[in-house]
């Protein structure tokens, strides 16, 4: 069978995070939604997305296709009822589709709502992405699924003696990966350490818990479940149920709280972020559908940052600040809760950062990492720029 994910109505509310990706590949949990789906269909999956993104994600058609909505996570019992669909069926929940079985033709026009389509109800209660505070706010139901969709069957590594550890039963130690002289307490929730990542000495870390391959929890640092550290991570300092996409640093002091950011960002040594408002109220956040900011319901909610921004040393982020794609942030104070995608400054002066200059910078990043910003990642980038141009005059 072909599967193909697509994005669904609920793509513009996870932006700034799904100008450069697909919902599917957002990190939620340990993997990607489109990573949990992949492992328990067995199968290679394609994307139907934005024009923009389609050359970095192109599509694969078939005869027969299952379209899979990507804010969903998957679990056994709910690819079971996605696997027993037939043509036009449509397995939905509540107001929402979680899956359609299509022909090659209808795959353009979505036609779902033909005269022959069968809404098929599911009982089950899957976790789906609707709004960017879900992804750390469930990320903790989301470790304990993908803990056990990956540990099943298999033996963790020893854990060293140097170390502290609480509840060994729940902390799960890949090939490769270095832990000494922590303290593990997986009391609350699971601990997961990837491939050949690594903890260094006198960190504290309560579960849940995910460290992906490759990456580093440098020494001292205290970090509080529910948090993911997605693949290729420095992070350091006092981190709170935040999730990292993959590929960024926050290797210093400073804290990050109810926070989510991206690939290719960098937090600068002391900065700082407020998850917590003084007066106790509920957190708005800014909403690019809307072009407004909304209430997000939670007392608890730090920083949305998008692919490729940075910030310097001592920033300051209010509580609820959402940082669009490719800023580049400096200066004293309090930024302010809605940073646009291509801006260089602070609160005293904000200028556009040039796409060309973006482009450069973004190349010597990706020169770290051992990987090239090919034409497709230029091109996607060039595009976020023409489509965030109104949002740097807000």
């Amino acid at each position: 069978m072909n599967y193909i994910f697509f994005d669904s109505v609920t793509r513009p509310d996870l932006l700034p995070l799904t100008f450069t990706r697909p919902v599917a590949d957002i990190r939620f949990g340990i993997l990607t939604n489109r990573e949990k789906w992949e492992k328990l269909l067995k199968a290679k999956t394609s994307t139907l997305t934005e024009d923009y993104l389609k050359e970095k994600f192109p599509l694969v058609k078939d005869e027969i296709n299952i379209l899979l909505n990507g804010t969903y996570s998957p679990t056994p019992e709910l690819v079971k009822e996605v696997n027993a669909l037939k043509p036009n069926q449509i397995l939905v929940k509540d107001d929402f589709i979680i899956a359609m079985k299509l022909l090659a033709e209808d795959l353009v026009s979505m036609s779902s709502e033909s005269e022959n389509s069968e809404d098929i109800p599911t009982k089950l209660n899957p976790l789906k992405l609707n709004h960017l505070w879900d992804i750390f706010a469930k990320n903790g139901d989301a470790i304990i699924e993908d803990f056990k969709l990956i540990t099943k069957g298999r033996k963790s590594q020893p854990i060293s003696k140097t170390n502290q550890v609480i509840a060994p039963e729940n902390i799960f130690i890949e090939k490769g990966a270095k832990v000494e002289c922590a303290i593990l307490n997986a009391t609350n929730g699971p601990i997961y350490i990837g491939a050949d990542a690594e903890v260094m000495e006198g960190s504290i870390i309560r579960g849940p818990f995910a460290l992906c391959e490759h990456s580093v929890v440098k020494m001292g640092a205290k970090i509080y479940g529910p948090t993911t550290i997605g693949p290729h991570c420095k992070v350091g300092g006092e981190i709170n149920n935040s999730v990292f996409l993959g590929y960024s640093n926050k290797a210093h002091d400073g804290f990050l709280g109810n926070s989510v950011i991206g690939e290719w960002c960098n937090i600068g040594a002391d900065s700082n972020n407020s998850n917590l408002k003084n007066n106790y109220e509920e957190v708005k956040l800014w909403n690019y559908a809307q072009k407004r900011f909304v209430n997000t319901g939670l007392q608890f909610c730090g920083l949305i940052m998008g692919d490729h921004s940075k910030c310097g040393i001592n920033t300051m982020f209010n509580t609820g600040t959402v940082v669009g794609v490719n800023a580049n942030i400096f200066g004293a104070g309090f930024q302010r809760n809605f940073i646009a995608s291509f801006s260089w400054g602070g609160i005293t002066k904000t200028t556009t950062y040039e796409i060309e200059k973006a482009i450069e910078v973004a190349e010597k990043v990706f020169e770290r990492r051992d990987m090239k910003f090919d034409n497709k990642e230029k091109k996607v980038l060039k595009s976020i720029f023409k489509l965030t141009h109104e949002f740097r005059y807000i």
